[in-house]
């Protein structure tokens, strides 16, 4: 390797850029990639209400196909920094394993393909057989309302066009090789508001306890959705929340609430999901139980990219380096795949993702480098 995805990483690790802080590793990426031939694009995007983000956008060459790499420098907060066994910034490498936060979710990921970019062009005369495009956001880990969606759009509104992606998130359970993230599914997120009538405890039938039908209508809503589908697990509905904001211990309360999020599958459309619901409410409450719903808007739709030559390359790449065969899976949350998919074909390979966002967050070095040479492979594949 004439780059070193080691030494990439750990730069970027030493870059706080817990979100929104770019911490300086948009600037470093900028430098590594403006040397290599790459031209460079800055960009912040903002909007009322909303944190300013800084983002990147690089490409080298101007032929198709254009082949695309995606991720996010931004990194969730480190906690209590004296439980971590190195310092959560500070990018150590200790007993061939490299620490910090942003080592798994996705700072070692994006070092590994901006190593394998950068060795392919050395050995290529500087220029890729097609082209070969970065789009990295400082914008993932919160609201994702100022980054990769905005970035997208900015692109295209410049003539920017992406033939297929590799999102380089923390795709793989045990170990390197195991798992490709062909798809998600949707997340939806609504609140329930039972209404009663506020009163005495001591006289119930005087008032009318709203918690009783909260009660009701939480175990109709909680049945299962559906039994899954060919490329997706079963939805389903999980209630996150419960509140009464009542601290008096002898009030009947006038309204209960309770916050829900939905994992849906394509057996689903949104508003066909809370069509489902309401329906399922409205059978539950028989008309004695007064509720609304509150629906917040998502943008996290379900999506599947099937299999095809491009996932088979992404295999063959993979099994050629770890000698595993990965399984194509859709489980998990939310990620920017979920707006790259409305402008190209996207899977999702990175590290092994068992310690992102915990203490110690940390991933061997052989995982970098064997990262590295199974993304080296898929572009060397994808332009022959």
């Amino acid at each position: 390797m004439t780059a070193d995805p080691v030494a990439i990483a750990r730069d970027l690790i030493r870059c706080p850029s817990v979100t929104p802080e770019d911490g300086g590793a948009l600037g470093f990426l900028q430098g590594l990639l403006e040397q290599a031939g790459f031209t460079v694009h800055r960009t912040i995007f903002t909007e009322p209400g909303t944190v300013p983000i800084d983002n990147l956008y690089a490409r080298i060459g101007l032929a198709k196909p254009n082949l695309l790499f995606a991720g996010h420098t931004d990194v969730v907060p480190a906690g209590n920094e004296a439980a971590w066994s190195h310092p959560p910034f500070a990018g150590e490498v200790a007993g061939d394993i490299l620490y910090g936060r942003g080592a798994v979710d996705m700072k070692g990921g994006i070092a590994c393909f901006v190593a394998a970019a950068l060795d392919y062009l050395a050995a290529n005369g500087g220029k890729p057989k097609g082209s070969l495009s970065l789009l990295i956001t400082g914008d993932e880990e919160s609201v994702a309302v100022n980054g990769t969606i905005k970035l997208l759009k900015w692109a295209a509104e410049r003539g920017q066009t992406f033939d297929h992606c590799i999102l380089g998130e923390p795709s793989n359970v045990e170990v390197l090789g195991d798992t490709i993230k062909a798809g998600r599914r949707g997340s939806l997120n609504g609140t329930l508001i039972v209404t009663g009538r506020q009163g005495h405890v001591a006289y119930p039938e005087r008032a009318d306890n709203p918690i009783r039908g909260l009660i009701t209508l939480m175990a109709a809503l909680q049945a299962p959705l559906d039994e899954g589908s060919a490329h997706f697990s079963p939805s389903n509905l999980e209630f996150t929340s419960v509140d009464v904001g009542n601290t008096t211990v002898n009030l009947i309360p006038g309204e209960a609430r309770a916050r829900f999020n939905i994992r849906y599958n394509d057996r689903h459309s949104q508003a066909a999901l809370k069509t489902l619901i309401e329906h399922r409410a409205q059978a539950a409450a028989g008309g004695r139980v007064h509720y609304t719903f509150e629906w917040q808007r998502s943008n996290a739709d379900v999506f599947i990219t099937k299999p095809g030559p491009f996932t088979d390359l992404a295999i063959a790449a993979i099994a050629e380096v770890t000698g595993r065969t990965p399984q194509l899976s859709t489980s998990g949350g939310t990620s920017d795949a979920r707006f790259i998919k409305d402008y190209c074909p996207v899977l999702e390979f990175g590290l092994v993702g068992q310690t992102m966002h915990a203490v110690d967050e940390r991933t061997p070095v052989a995982d970098l480098i064997a990262l590295t040479a199974i993304y080296r492979r898929i572009i060397e594949k994808y332009f022959a």
